[in-house]
């Protein structure tokens, strides 16, 4: 009996690693409205998740004609959403043109207001600190944050 659980806490254990050596991460992933900086949506998955592989887990009903604005994990997601854009990733021996990095200048300066968010939530610690609580209750406490975060929301247009 001792040895069974060993083997099924070892297996939760694995599930929660990021692959960083003695992290077991929780990963988030956030849709927040371009102008408002509300927090439209949220998914949660294990922190050796990649971001894309989260994404396609937890579709978000966007519609298709709405930009989508991701950051350099999301490569890929052209496929599934006609009107979403990423930055320009430089290949090997390849660097970027000038073209290419203004491209991605005004993509991070549209994005500015998801990472201003990012950084607001950071306040909470429940991103920036190790997560000691019960992994299910991430998700809970993180919509509750989130909602805190839409009602003292400041208009950012």
């Amino acid at each position: 009996m001792r040895l069974n659980n060993r083997l099924s806490v070892q297996k939760k254990q694995r599930r929660a690693s990021s692959g960083k050596k003695k992290r077991h991460t929780q990963k988030a992933q956030l849709l927040v409205h371009g102008t408002t900086g509300q927090i439209l949506a949220t998914a949660f998955e294990s922190g050796s998740r990649h971001d894309f592989h989260l994404y396609k887990q937890h579709p978000a009903r966007i519609l298709p004609w709405t930009p989508l604005l991701a950051d350099a994990g999301y490569q890929g997601v052209q496929d599934r959403h006609p009107t979403s854009t990423t930055p320009i990733k430089k290949r090997k021996h390849q660097p970027l043109t000038s073209d290419q990095r203004q491209h991605n200048r005004t993509l991070a300066r549209q994005r500015m207001i998801v990472e201003h968010v990012i950084r607001r939530l950071k306040i909470f610690r429940i991103l920036s600190e190790r997560y000691r609580n019960r992994r299910k209750r991430f998700g809970v406490r993180f919509n509750l944050i989130a909602a805190i975060w839409n009602m003292e929301c400041p208009m950012l247009s």
